[in-house]
């Protein structure tokens, strides 16, 4: 299984709570970093706050970082490749650099499953 590292910028942790401002997409690329982790996938994550030396052993990070500086995090690559600067990988990304697959969402039986309308994000009644 490829190997992954993510290489971000120095934050106070890495659930994306800190503070008053919560980054919704920290706190999506968290969880499902620890899916797939859980899945099995080789995924290591970088805080340069906590983690600094992992940015100055690898080369190709480093000199990332004399380029583009800390504002060019986080940094992806996959065994050593750079495959993607400046963005957190969706959890899309996260499959396909690891090659697995998203395990299908089962409905219980005798439940029914909602459908949500499109651009509503309440339902089909489209209240909430």
């Amino acid at each position: 299984m490829p190997s992954i590292h993510v290489y971000e910028p120095a934050l106070c942790c890495n659930t994306g709570v800190c503070g008053e401002d919560v980054d919704q997409r920290l706190v999506e690329f968290t969880a499902d970093l620890n899916h797939l982790v859980g899945q099995g996938a080789d995924l290591t994550r970088h805080n340069l706050a906590n983690d600094p030396l992992a940015f100055a052993s690898d080369e190709s990070v480093r000199s990332f970082l004399q380029v583009a500086g800390s504002e060019g995090l986080p940094l992806t690559t996959v065994d050593g490749v750079t495959v993607l600067t400046g963005a957190y990988p969706t959890r899309d990304q996260l499959l396909r650099y690891t090659g697995l697959t998203q395990a299908p969402v089962v409905v219980p039986s005798g439940t029914t499953e909602l459908q949500l309308t499109e651009n509503t994000g309440c339902g089909p009644t489209g209240c909430c």
